[in-house]
């Protein structure tokens, strides 16, 4: 059984099945995928998001408001623990840095990073962190402000094996998208046989980065197995074993959630 550790149920392409959620849902658990923690970029989304986890059992999702996503006021260390405690979040974010664009300034960008994960610490919960062109500053802010006994995830990670051993020393998980699937992600790939396997995880990061061969389309859940697949291929393991280890990983980060069975679950 596969998990999908990150993706945006509220911005799904939901053509393909006729505007219906619920199908694009079962067309992943048709698959194997037993579990998707759907992320936040705004504060705003959350009642949305919290609304689908409520409709679906193996639904959970985070609260967060993400770099690049512009506002008309910041929201402070107190506005985000509040939306999460409100809304039942299992982790914070989608927070970080992305220094490629300049929609919103950098010094905004720390500002607000710092805010999240100060609300994360407070809350004892796991931080989802996106960040690119930003090493430095995101692994400083780390070591500053996240415990690492909480930690968190680097999600769809393209960063150097470097970084991600230094996230690793610091009780982070390093999670794989679509793109390590990439013809040109050769590099990625070299990472994905390097990080020890219990500190993986898979996700679609949909309806972004679809996978091979699906790439050209709107990516949605039922796309992880590409990912586990390929992670598989690489690693010169099963399939099975990638998403049994992948799926207990997922668990043992996020243990807010509630995976079916949770009493017997030996991961929880």
């Amino acid at each position: 059984m596969f998990v999908d550790s990150h993706c945006h149920l509220d911005r799904l392409d939901l053509t393909p099945y006729g505007g219906d959620l619920d199908a694009a849902l079962e067309a992943a658990r048709d698959r194997g995928v037993r579990r998707f923690l759907a992320i936040s970029t705004s504060l705003e989304g959350a009642p949305n998001l919290a609304g689908i986890a409520r409709r679906h059992d193996d639904v959970d999702i985070s609260v967060g408001l993400h770099p690049l996503h512009e506002v008309a006021q910041e929201p402070d260390s107190e506005a985000i623990q509040a939306c999460a405690d409100r809304y039942g979040a299992v982790a914070i974010g989608e927070t970080g840095l992305d220094f490629h664009y300049d929609s919103v300034p950098r010094e905004t960008q720390r500002q607000r990073f710092v805010a999240h994960l100060r609300a994360a610490r407070e809350l004892e919960l796991p931080v989802v962190i996106h960040t690119r062109e930003a090493r430095d500053e995101t692994l400083a802010l780390i070591r500053e402000h996240v415990d690492p006994k909480v930690g968190g995830v680097l999600h769809c990670f393209t960063e150097d094996l470097e970084m991600a051993r230094e996230a690793l020393r610091l009780g982070f998980y390093i999670s794989l998208s679509g793109i390590v699937t990439f013809a040109s992600a050769e590099a990625l790939r070299g990472v994905a046989r390097q990080v020890p396997l219990d500190r993986l995880l898979i996700e679609t990061d949909s309806p972004f980065l679809a996978p091979v061969p699906h790439r050209g389309h709107p990516n949605e859940p039922r796309w992880v197995v590409e990912v586990a697949e390929c992670i598989a291929h690489e690693r010169g393991i099963t399939v099975d074993e990638v998403a049994m280890q992948t799926r207990a990983n997922f668990y043992r980060l996020f243990p807010g959630c509630a995976p079916e069975g949770k009493a017997d679950n030996p991961f929880v």
